[in-house]
């Protein structure tokens, strides 16, 4: 078993060890569209090791921020973690996160989170209230139809987790919340292996 396995192996184990996440509305993803493709849960292996999967979005951060796939680039290792206001595992795993994104030099790690059911041009007092509460100090990226087409389409319950390279190539990903320290794991692990 090679590297990449293992790792995805890792992470179809870190799966099953999670807590529950918060399902979507009527089978729906919390982007309010049914899935089109496998959920994150089961971590998608590439088809080869020359046939990466890469997203294209565009999107906005708290502060109005323009934010694409570029971001990607800033951090060898990028971690982006689908949340949303009304799920409790979601609110209970981010302090570890925020932890963790400090823990890291912003060209090793990055941690983003995509909060799912509050779109862009909405109301988003109660997102950064959480955020502010939670401790959650890292770019967090609000939804909108370029965000649900590239990584919403796919998620079928709340937390799901993503990882993705400098070259914004898809890792793995995986459904629902863990304790900082099996993220650690897991973060240490892609390090490693990139």
């Amino acid at each position: 078993m090679n590297k990449r396995h293992k790792i995805l192996f890792g992470l179809l184990l870190l799966s099953l060890v999670l807590l529950c996440g918060c399902g979507g509305n009527s089978g729906e993803s919390p982007a309010g569209t049914a899935p089109e493709t496998e959920p994150a849960g089961e971590p998608q292996e590439t088809p080869g090791e020359s046939e990466p999967i890469y997203i294209t979005f565009e999107g906005t951060d708290l502060e109005g921020n323009p934010v694409s796939q570029d971001i990607f680039s800033q951090s060898r290792l990028t971690m982006v973690n689908v949340w949303a206001t009304y799920c409790n595992p979601c609110l209970s795993e981010m302090p570890g996160l925020g932890e963790l994104a400090a823990e890291y030099d912003g060209a090793e790690f990055q941690l983003i989170g995509i909060v799912s059911d509050v779109r862009e041009g909405d109301d988003q007092t109660l997102v950064e209230s959480l955020v502010q509460e939670t401790g959650a100090d890292y770019t967090h990226l609000l939804a909108n139809d370029s965000i649900d087409q590239a990584l919403l389409s796919s998620v079928s319950a709340v937390p799901t987790t993503f990882f993705f390279d400098q070259e914004g190539a898809f890792l793995g990903g995986t459904v629902g919340s863990a304790e900082k320290s099996k993220w650690e794991e897991l973060v240490h692990e892609l390090l490693e292996e990139s």
